[in-house]
């Protein structure tokens, strides 16, 4: 599903990533877990194409995307990867719905059916009755869950998260954590989530240790 050879990434003098190899199956939920500064986040980054190695090759669905140009990239990442933030990131000027429709928007998809997309995934999240509420009116958890309804809107094939509960307390922690694996098993969607949280990366089905920009022998 994903597969990444030989990923290096300076900056500047800084080398942040040294070499890594690294194999995710589709339908795994894989956190990636080490100390700050370990290249956690830079790797999530070039793993989600929104930043590019200095050498090495990453390929989703057997699709070599370094190889990709600017804008057929960002078709790619549209279609096929969603991204859920620590901070949701929701625009505080439209809906829960508007929010969650935008990727959809981007990628051409009429209004309607957009829509349509929308309120289904918001009905499995039991949002229904926020669809209408401003980010501004809904709590820190409803925030977040609005965030991976939006990062799912396109049905893409990987969610990548980066400290997707950071910001919420225990009760929330669990219901986003536990959200992630029922839409796994209901859309089959693979999750990579780089995360600080020992209770999420305990249930995931396979963590990644990250030390000094390279993945630590299990």
């Amino acid at each position: 599903m994903i597969k990444l050879e030989g990923i290096t990434r300076r900056f500047g003098s800084l080398e942040v990533l040294k070499g890594i190899d690294l194999e995710i199956n589709r339908g795994e939920i894989v956190s990636i877990v080490g100390p700050s500064g370990a290249g956690k986040t830079t790797l999530l980054q070039i793993m989600g194409t929104l930043d590019r190695p200095d050498s090495g090759n990453v390929l989703i669905d057997d699709t070599n995307v370094n190889r990709m140009k600017e804008k057929a990239l960002s078709a790619f990442r549209n279609k096929n990867i969603g991204f859920v933030f620590q901070f949701h990131q929701l625009l505080p000027e439209f809906t829960a719905l508007e929010n969650v429709m935008i990727p959809a928007f981007i990628a051409g998809v009429s209004t309607k059916e957009a829509e349509n997309r929308a309120l289904e995934i918001l009905q499995f999240m039991g949002l229904t009755e926020r669809a209408t509420h401003k980010p501004n009116e809904l709590s820190g958890g409803e925030k977040q869950r609005i965030a991976v309804a939006r990062a799912l809107i396109n049905n893409p094939a990987v969610i990548l998260a980066d400290e997707p509960s950071g910001s919420l307390d225990t009760h929330n922690k669990e219901e986003l954590h536990q959200l992630f694996f029922d839409l796994r098993n209901r859309f089959g969607q693979t999750f990579v989530i780089v995360t600080h949280d020992e209770g999420l990366a305990g249930i995931t089905d396979r963590t990644i240790h990250m030390v000094d920009g390279m993945i630590q022998p299990v």
